[in-house]
């Protein structure tokens, strides 16, 4: 709107407002006058190009001015939430593993995990929920990479994790809490319609989206399938959580019930060519790495998981001269999954 107001566009204004018969040629002394001001005025209609623009919320709205606009309508940003899981400890029976205690990983830049409860070892093992000691995707560590105790606990041999920790997510990204945003203003939320639904789980931290089925026992009945932020099934606390925030605000009458979706593993299979000097086990990890994040990326949006688009990532390895007999769980060809399941990176297993 103001991209014409430029310094030359505007001292030339000035200089033509000047009274008759002052010389206002570059050079003189109305000209070297006029020039900063000039300057100052272009940099003031830039200004107000930007107040403009930051005051309609848009992917190229800064976060602190799209928290403000979100904030009108009564939408905060999320917080990061922790990764959460079971640590499993071996030692002398009997041990007491109190609540708090803390594990890591074994590398340059350990994930600290912590017990959320107490524990107490009985035929040599004991299995206790923990979390992440921070927010954030670095707590989500792969089965097995906890190895390590901090502080000084007797009686405890080892210490492991014998599956994943999950659902640890980053503060609310720009982009979700827009999507949020245009959800509230796009899709009104009226007398406990879908979207409303929609709207109180997604206010919950720890929730990365949800699929409403009404009337899905019949009329009066609702049910909600939420993922996580990471796109993975949601712990039991996250789920509660949303059943409470719904319970608090639902129809009168309205039987709503609130489940995780339920993960599908995607184990995929190839025969593969690698380039001269290419490590297999890197090129499983990078492809593995990969798949996650495309799947993470169709989490309820699709119900397919295309075999095409899972050829493209193998073809993108730069390591992979060449494969043949890729399979999804077993086939040749897309994979479907239903409404509420989300499909999630399984095993990956590559032949030479």
């Amino acid at each position: 709107m103001f991209e014409n107001q430029t310094k030359e566009a505007i001292l030339d204004r000035m200089r033509n407002a000047s009274p008759e018969g002052i010389d206002t040629r570059q050079g003189s002394i109305t000209y070297d006058l006029l020039s900063p001001a000039a300057i100052e005025l272009a940099h003031a209609y830039i200004a107000l190009e930007n107040v403009l623009k930051f005051g309609f919320a848009g992917p190229d709205q800064p976060s602190g001015y799209l928290d403000l606009r979100a904030a009108e309508m009564g939408i905060t940003r999320l917080p990061s939430e922790k990764a959460t899981g079971k640590v499993v400890f071996k030692g002398d029976d009997n041990t007491v593993i109190p609540k708090g205690t803390s594990v890591s990983t074994d590398e340059e830049e350990p994930v600290v995990i912590v017990t959320t409860e107490e524990g107490v070892i009985h035929q040599g093992i004991a299995t206790v929920k923990a979390q992440a000691a921070v927010g954030g995707v670095r707590g989500n560590v792969d089965a097995g990479r906890i190895k390590l105790m901090l502080g000084n606990l007797t009686g405890v041999v080892s210490v492991t994790n014998s599956e994943e920790f999950k659902n640890g997510a980053e503060t609310e990204s720009d982009e979700s809490l827009l999507v949020r945003y245009y959800d509230r203003v796009r899709r009104p939320a009226t007398s406990g319609n879908a979207w409303h639904y929609r709207q109180w789980a997604l206010e919950v931290s720890g929730v990365g989206d949800v699929k409403v089925f009404p009337t899905w026992k019949g009329g009066g009945t609702v049910k909600l399938s939420i993922l996580s932020k990471d796109k993975r099934q949601p712990n039991d606390d996250i789920i509660g959580k949303v059943q409470d925030a719904v319970d608090e605000r639902r129809p009168v009458g309205a039987d709503v019930e609130v489940f995780g979706a339920e993960e599908v593993m995607i184990d995929v299979s190839a025969n593969i060519k690698l380039v001269p000097g290419a490590d297999l086990e890197a090129t499983k990890t990078q492809f593995s790495q990969m798949l996650e994040q495309f799947l993470a990326g169709i989490a309820f949006k699709t119900t397919i998981v295309s075999y095409n688009q899972i050829f493209g990532l193998l073809l993108d390895i730069a390591q992979v001269e060449d494969f043949q007999e890729l399979k999804i769980n077993g086939e040749k060809g897309n994979y479907k999954i239903n409404e509420d399941q989300v499909a999630v990176a399984g095993a990956v297993e590559f032949i030479v």
